[in-house]
């Protein structure tokens, strides 16, 4: 698979899972054993391991081969091997303990981040002029006639006795 077509489907692979914070860094001349290493953050165990398994399932279906994924089990640090892109899926305070971006982003990669999915994209619709409708004129709300308070029968407070 060709070096830049792997990159696009491992970096839309990433924001398909919700990775922050991605970065790409050319590593030829740095390294003979790949070319590009690609960085992502994960907030948990569970997304970096979704994560890494997200990007070997589309390198797989774009006909890309997965050499080697490592570190699944803790996942705080997944690594996946595609031969010429190595792809670091880490939780951000292991990548901050580790700083691989200071050891290997010598030379970034611009990329484009946040590609919308053709798909997924609709056209607008044109927008048809706003045409003016007369006023609607409502009735007055009537309010609800008030009830006479009740009738209070009164008692007296004096009740006949008997004398004797």
């Amino acid at each position: 698979m060709e070096l830049t077509k792997l990159q696009r489907t491992v970096i839309d692979a990433l924001e398909d899972v919700k990775a922050q914070d991605i970065k790409v860094f050319n590593t030829l001349g740095q390294s003979d054993l790949f070319d590009r290493m690609i960085v992502a953050s994960g907030t948990s165990n569970r997304q970096t391991k979704a994560l890494a398994w997200h990007v070997v399932e589309k390198v797989k279906a774009a006909g890309g081969q997965v050499v080697s994924v490592e570190g699944t089990d803790p996942g705080e640090w997944v690594l996946v091997d595609l031969g010429d892109i190595v792809v670091h899926v880490m939780q951000p305070a292991v990548r901050q303990y580790y700083g691989l971006e200071e050891v290997w982003g010598a030379k970034p990669v611009r990329v484009k981040l946040g590609t919308p999915d053709k798909a997924k994209v609709k056209k607008a619709a044109p927008k048809k002029p706003a045409t003016k409708k007369a006023p609607v004129k409502k009735a007055a709300a009537k309010r609800p006639a008030k009830k006479a308070p009740p009738k209070r029968t009164t008692t007296t407070a004096k009740t006949s006795r008997k004398r004797s």
